[in-house]
């Protein structure tokens, strides 16, 4: 069990994307090319400000800097914000700007079909603006950036601060490539297979293509890495051990925000000392509790829920020679 019965004076500061997400579930089969019955959602969301809230209900003071314009949605993604905790005041606001837009359909299994997402504002955040916030990175006790923010901005970030802790997620296929030649300076990487493969171009689909594209980025200068693998769970590794654990029977209601409430465990471990073993397990059942709610975010994270989930979960445990 992780131990929750302490407080964590310092903050994370976050730097990614922040957006409304919609999203479409049929309420039977989906059927393409055609209008399916079923219902539409809309939420706040964004990976960076996803894992940011996760925090947040995790015990830990966040600060968030992304990109938002003047319009309706901005101001619901600031005043959401403001009353969950989630600190926004550094964030870039942009007159005559709209907030970013994430359109998701799922399948009848609640699973992500096709998503697009309109995302163009986040382009405009500079270095210049980020090396204006240089007091709020100096004094963060990490820093976790998401690949939605521009590639100059990326590599400024990871360079300027490759003394301090860096947890990284890659969001995507097309964004994870950004961070191509730029892992030397990532404390902690959060993938998948399709993602990773972007970054190493090395194929990660069976164990051995796993364990190389650890190897790879180890050697690289990566100190943590998690590749998940959905239902199959996920693979991890550090300089000390590597293996795949797995739970089975998972029934997601919502996919959508498992990976953001997984990194968010991730941090809440690692300033808490916890091994990799227990962290993957701690991630691992945040973010069952994730998907089994239908918002983006579960009402109901928390370090004591994701502790008993933990105690619910039997883990099959692959151990790698390593």
């Amino acid at each position: 069990m992780i131990n929750t019965e302490r407080e964590l004076t310092d903050y994370v500061t976050v730097v990614g994307g922040v957006n409304i997400d919609i999203q479409g579930f049929p309420k039977k089969k989906l059927i393409p090319e055609d209008s399916n019955v079923g219902t539409v959602k809309i939420s706040l969301g964004g990976v960076g400000r996803n894992i940011g809230e996760n925090l947040i209900r995790l015990g830990i003071s966040t600060k968030l800097i992304s990109v938002l314009g003047d319009d309706i949605y901005s101001s619901k993604i600031l005043k959401d914000s403001y009353d969950i905790g989630l600190n926004m005041n550094d964030s870039m606001i942009l007159k005559g700007e709209n907030a970013s837009i994430y359109l998701a359909v799922l399948d009848e299994d609640n699973d992500m079909h096709i998503a697009i997402n309109s995302m163009d504002i986040f382009d405009k955040m500079t270095v210049g603006f980020i090396k204006g916030k240089k007091h709020i990175l100096d004094n963060s006790k990490l820093c976790v950036l998401d690949t939605n923010i521009p590639s100059d901005v990326m590599e400024y970030l990871l360079n300027e601060y490759k003394d301090k802790d860096i947890f990284l997620d890659t969001v995507s296929v097309t964004k994870a490539k950004k961070v191509k030649n730029l892992t030397r300076h990532i404390h902690t990487i959060k993938t998948n297979r399709i993602e990773i493969e972007a970054i190493t171009e090395i194929e990660a689909k069976d164990e051995d293509g796993l364990r190389k594209n650890g190897e790879y980025l180890l050697g690289k200068g990566v100190k943590q890495v998690f590749i998940t693998l959905g239902k199959n769970g996920v693979f991890y590794c550090n300089r000390d051990t590597m293996k795949i654990i797995r739970v089975n029977n998972i029934k997601p209601v919502n996919t959508t925000g498992a990976g953001d409430a997984f990194m968010s465990a991730l941090i809440y471990c690692y300033l808490s000392n916890i091994d990799i073993d227990e962290s993957a397990k701690f991630a691992t059942a945040a973010s069952i509790i994730a998907l089994s709610h239908e918002n983006t975010i579960n009402p109901n994270m928390s370090a004591e829920n994701i502790n008993l989930k933990m105690k619910e979960l039997h883990y099959d445990k692959k151990v790698f020679g390593y």
